[in-house]
């Protein structure tokens, strides 16, 4: 047993009136000692569930996010800063993720993308990003890193596979699925970067509290350029139903709230659920194949937003009618291809 981790363990677990904070340096020694197995499961497993109940501060995801860091894996050498979409690493039960497509009409934009997470995974086991790449033809899984790299230099886009890439942060899936809870790390990994360098950091969310968390964490981080989504299902995928609210982190310090309509821009309607792996994929090539589907405004609603806020548009309308054009004109559909051939090539060589 760690005593060093028992120490920090009691901190956070002592209760109501005597739990104490911890700083921003041992959150990060925390999170080590877990990510390095120098606590035993149960410590893990308590430190997990108590951090929850009491509720983590930005200082502590700061430290944690100070280890994800130095321990995980970074993507370099894009040409302009990417854009980071996060996606809930327990994944989507409820309704159709878009994220896959956001990145594929950004990078037949010419602006950089980066997608990472795992498989199912709990609590809510949710599809994944790497089961929808998988179900449209794309394995990442033994893709190492460096080719990884090669095809981020080569495509513009880069998927993190946590299995393959970071290791270390797979050894709390189990202590995630004992606790039938999701723990604060579940916070941390919606605003990690995997990217060495300047990005543009899409965090979603679905309690406001999370938001706050986000911007005193990535404050502390000197991270000046994010944005915060109240998106489906806590991803970064703008919803139809309802008015978005979203904040943008600016240069300067500023923080700005937008409010959009997606009525205002023709785009408002019901949310796809998500009803099978299959159907999504059937959607999802339907979109590419530049046919209206029910799944086709989603894509265009996210993909002529995030255009917009990459810079590639001028504004929101602007952006939407580019992301239409991208995708009637076959680009996103070219370069799903590319990206489809860069990733087969790999897994086809000696």
């Amino acid at each position: 047993m760690s005593d060093r981790f028992r120490t920090l363990l009691k901190k956070v677990g002592s209760g109501t009136h005597t739990n104490q904070l911890l700083s921003r340096e041992e959150a990060a020694d925390a999170l080590r000692m877990m990510l390095h197995r120098e606590a035993t499961p149960v410590q893990v497993g308590a430190f997990l569930i108590a951090h929850r109940i009491r509720r983590p501060t930005g200082e502590e995801l700061a430290g944690m996010l100070d280890v994800y860091d130095e321990l995980g894996p970074h993507l370099t050498g894009a040409n302009r800063p990417p854009v980071v979409l996060s996606h809930p690493y327990d994944g989507r039960s409820r309704t159709a993720p878009v994220t896959i497509l956001t990145a594929l009409i950004l990078t037949a934009s010419g602006v950089p993308a980066i997608l990472h997470g795992g498989d199912r995974m709990p609590t809510k086991e949710g599809i994944s990003l790497a089961e929808i790449w998988r179900g449209l033809g794309v394995e990442w899984r033994g893709v190492s890193l460096q080719r990884t790299q090669d095809i981020f230099e080569k495509t513009g886009l880069g998927f993190v596979y946590l299995p393959a890439h970071f290791p270390e942060a797979m050894t709390l899936v189990e202590p995630r699925r004992d606790i039938g809870k999701r723990p604060p790390i579940a916070t941390l990994e919606l605003m990690w970067s995997p990217y060495a360098g300047d990005a543009l950091i899409a965090c979603g969310y679905v309690h406001p509290p999370t938001e706050g968390l986000f911007r005193t964490a990535l404050g502390y981080r000197n991270q000046i350029r994010f944005m915060t989504v109240k998106g489906l299902e806590g991803s970064c995928d703008l919803p139809r139903d309802r008015t978005c609210i979203i904040g943008v982190n600016h240069p300067d310090g500023e923080f700005e709230r937008l409010l959009l309509h997606p009525s205002d821009y023709g785009c408002n309607g019901k949310e796809v659920p998500f009803n099978s792996t299959e159907e999504l994929v059937g959607q999802t090539q339907a979109v590419l194949a530049g046919e209206p589907g029910e799944l086709m405004p989603a894509a265009v609603w996210n993909g002529g937003f995030y255009l917009w806020r990459s810079g590639v548009a001028e504004s929101l309308e602007a952006g939407i009618s580019e992301a239409k054009r991208l995708l009637a004109e076959g680009h996103v559909s070219r370069q799903f291809d590319a990206i489809a051939a860069a990733v087969g090539a790999i897994a086809t060589s000696p």
